[in-house]
């Protein structure tokens, strides 16, 4: 019966591929390729838009949280998501859509100068390295037991090879298109089957297993302990939620390459709107299937502790459920989601990565605009480079001793606020010049890199003072805060520019302008 399961996981692997390269087309230049000449279906971009922050391991971490005691808390971040994207949709998407940009980091080059420009891009493809490879790694985790289960035993990076190598296939062939409609597509399937593992489980524990769960605490939303040690370090409480986790999104969706460069895909600026705000509607509701899969699970292994289930992790329990609680074929469609969630992230990734190389940094080094044909060239090499990168960077992590994930998580940390302060830097400070902008910005990186790695905070638990790390929230209005004053303070050093007046749009003038696309149109 399992062969069953695992042909059901081939057979989507395979048709995933085919799929994303029929519903792409054939791409005839870079814009295409990395924006898709800005046609695609505003839903569709919201749905790539949740594909592409959805990793494996939130898929399986979120029913155990809830199981573990969390709640609905991961609901309670979201809600903060939600209102950061619309602070994005109203203030920095028009002036990408604006601009025709097809690179987010194209208004700090407009701002402020190209050098800018590829700090930022610099930043931006170095931490997405970082990040995207450990996840990578994380995501074969799971993906190891579950083939195990299916009597396939393949090492990590087997594991992580396989998914580089299909992922590379549509992503190289059919660029921007082929991301969005694959992710649109695993979205739906990962989604859908969280439905349908509540389905089953509502089945099995009735009302009175409502009931239980919302007795014992697996529905709590908000998290209302107000002591100033939990608020900076508890991502569960209410005001670094909703507060922290707005700028936090403001950040990830604002200023992040791998997330605007699927906005920028839409039609319209209005389209582009909707599919910002509509992702985080989107996200809010995929947080609560999740975290109804685990209130449900809960009462369906009546509270008993993952030890007593004999799994070695709250992230085992919701694949256990797949492979033990559900009928063949079913399960094996749920195991392709899981794997949907990992190439979804990978191949947006590789393509965002692609986009930022080509636009903000090697385009700016022609004296004159290349050709289409060579820049198209150019783009699926770097998408080609990157995956080799990726795919050794996650494999060499899979002999590592280190607890890489936790790492993995406070990446963001160290640039998002850096990037989202050098926006805002270019919008509220008229008299600051392309030097202030890079002092503020390798500044902020510095003193990020000292709190994330050094900077802890005493808090109490079980009657013990715990050194405890700041939530990933409060990292980037930090960072914004220091990227804004020291800044505005170096901007104070020498006399106005006779242009202050002018460039905060982005629309700078000069030499240095940077293009608005990759190539004249």
């Amino acid at each position: 019966m399992r062969q069953l399961d695992l042909l059901v996981v081939v057979v989507y692997l395979v048709a995933i591929a085919v799929i994303g390269l029929r519903l792409a087309g054939r791409q005839k230049t870079a814009k295409d390729y990395f924006v898709g000449e800005g046609h695609m279906p505003w839903w569709t971009v919201s749905f790539s838009v949740v594909a592409t922050e959805t990793s494996v391991l939130t898929v399986i971490s979120l029913p155990g949280g809830a199981y573990g005691g969390q709640g609905f808390g991961n609901v309670e971040l979201a809600l903060g998501y939600v209102i950061g994207r619309v602070v994005v949709a109203t203030a920095l998407i028009p002036l990408y859509k604006r601009g025709r940009f097809v690179s987010a980091y194209q208004y700090l080059g407009g701002r402020f100068g190209l050098r800018l420009q590829g700090l930022a891009s610099l930043a931006f493809v170095f931490t997405r390295l970082l990040a995207e490879g450990v996840r990578l790694f994380a995501s074969a985790i799971p993906i190891k037991l579950l083939l195990d289960e299916f009597g396939v035993h393949a090492g990590y990076r087997a594991i992580i090879v396989v998914l580089t190598m299909i992922t590379v296939v549509y992503t190289y062939l059919g660029g921007i298109k082929a991301v969005i409609w694959t992710d649109a597509i695993q979205m739906g399937l990962y989604l859908g089957g969280a439905l349908l593992a509540i389905g089953v489980l509502s089945g099995h524990v009735g009302g009175e297993g409502f009931q239980r769960a919302a007795q014992a605490g697996r529905f709590g939303l908000f998290d209302t302990d107000f002591g100033l040690a939990h608020i900076l370090t508890s991502p569960f409480a209410l005001p670094t939620a909703i507060v922290g986790g707005a700028i936090f999104a403001m950040a990830s969706h604002g200023s992040d390459q791998l997330i605007v460069q699927r906005v920028l895909a839409t039609r319209t600026l209005r389209d582009a709107q909707k599919a910002m705000i509509a992702s985080g509607v989107f996200v809010t509701l995929q947080f609560a299937a999740f975290s109804l899969v685990g209130a449900l699970l809960w009462s369906y292994n009546q509270g008993r502790s993952f030890t007593e289930l004999g799994l070695t992790s709250s992230d085992d329990l919701y694949p256990n459920f797949i492979l033990h609680g559900l009928p063949v074929v079913i399960s094996g469609l749920l195991v392709a989601g899981i794997l949907g969630a990992a190439m979804g992230s990978l191949s947006s990734a590789l393509n965002s990565m692609s986009n930022s190389t080509v636009a903000d940094i090697i385009h700016n080094l022609f004296r004159s605009a290349p050709s289409e044909e060579f820049l198209l060239a150019l783009a699926r090499l770097m998408t080609l480079v990157w995956a080799v990168l990726m795919a050794l960077f996650a494999c060499a992590f899979s002999t590592s001793t280190g607890n890489v994930y936790l790492t993995g998580l406070t990446i963001a940390g160290y640039t998002y606020g850096a990037l989202l302060g050098a926006f805002l830097l270019g919008r509220t400070v008229r008299r600051a010049n392309e030097t202030d902008a890079v002092i503020a910005f390798l500044a902020t990186v510095g003193v990020m890199t000292y709190i994330v790695r050094g900077v802890r905070i005493d808090v109490g638990v079980a009657g013990n003072t715990v050194p405890t790390a700041i939530a990933a929230q409060w990292l980037v209005p930090i960072g914004v805060v220091i990227t804004l004053v020291v800044g505005g303070a170096a901007s104070l050093c020498h006399r106005a520019p006779e242009s202050a007046q002018a460039p905060a749009d982005g629309a700078g003038s000069g030499p240095d302008r940077a293009p608005t696309a990759v190539a004249p149109e």
